[in-house]
């Protein structure tokens, strides 16, 4: 993967960072979506599920053994430390998971998509990251639309659980701002005009 350039894309939940991976997608950039994939893996990965109940009981499972989201998310989002365990625990599943796909890929760029870069450190394996922003307001009406089954509080928990866009800003090579007043495209294509002559 060495002449392969890494790019991570994130932003706080609601900012746009999947409409942004969209446009890239459109331009033949494969996508890695990080919250997607633990989604899935949550669901699938046996060793990640035994993981999951050994940490917050076999609640954390419907009868049928898919994952009951609303446990989990009342368990973790308003209590930092167990969010902090889940985390531990889905994380390096989907690392090792995206190191998989990144082999076999085609392309010279690639991207990974995840709201958690900053956090955990990981946007410093990657040769470059792109924030995608929107003010606080703008972000919480989208998931509200999006996510109906969101309450506001909740929405607020887990932004409370991710850093702000003055850290984002510190860390990140390329920013896009997605809070409706600028046009989304024509930033893209800029940015994936300059990682194209890195990549030449």
């Amino acid at each position: 993967m060495n002449d392969v350039l890494t790019v991570g894309v994130t932003g706080g939940i609601g900012s746009g960072k999947t409409t942004v991976c969209k446009i890239f997608h459109q331009l033949g950039v494969n996508i890695y979506y990080a919250d997607d994939r633990g989604k899935y893996l949550l669901n699938n990965d046996e060793l990640l599920k035994s993981q999951v109940k050994d940490s917050f009981g076999e609640e954390s499972y419907l009868a049928d053994g898919r994952l009951n989201r609303s446990f989990l998310a009342n368990s973790v989002f308003s209590d930092k430390e167990e969010l902090e365990k889940l985390n531990a625990l889905v994380h390096p599943a989907v690392a090792e998971d995206y190191l998989i796909w990144a082999t076999q890929q085609k392309g010279s760029i690639l991207i990974k998509e995840a709201a958690l870069f900053i956090e955990n450190d990981s946007y410093k394996l990657l040769d470059k990251l792109i924030c995608v922003m929107a003010p606080e307001s703008v972000r919480v009406n989208r998931v509200l639309m999006r996510d109906m089954q969101r309450s506001r509080n909740q929405v607020l928990d887990i932004m409370s659980n991710q850093v702000d866009d003055q850290k984002r800003k510190e860390v990140s090579d390329y920013l896009i701002d997605n809070g409706g007043t600028k046009l989304l495209i024509p930033q893209v294509l800029s940015i994936y005009k300059a990682l194209q002559k890195i990549r030449d």
